[in-house]
């Protein structure tokens, strides 16, 4: 049988985890700098507009990336 407590603390992680991605969303939002970066790609050509955050990924990736070896570093 499943133990369905293993279960309820998976999804209350998750759960967690997208209250935190979704803060962290909401203030990258507020600063000014992001996503508006000079490796940043925006075309815009009558009714279509193209937007290429290539810079502000690049950045968000490094950062990320050395966050979660700190994190999981044993």
């Amino acid at each position: 049988m499943t133990d369905f407590s293993s279960i309820g603390k998976i999804l209350i992680g998750l759960g967690v985890f997208l209250l935190f991605l979704g803060v962290i969303f909401l203030l990258l939002n507020k600063i000014s700098g992001i996503g508006h970066l000079p490796g940043d790609f925006y075309f815009s050509k009558g009714n279509f507009r193209f937007y290429f955050p290539l810079a502000t990924s690049l950045i968000l990736s490094i950062v990320l990336t050395i966050i979660l070896n700190l994190v999981f570093r044993r």
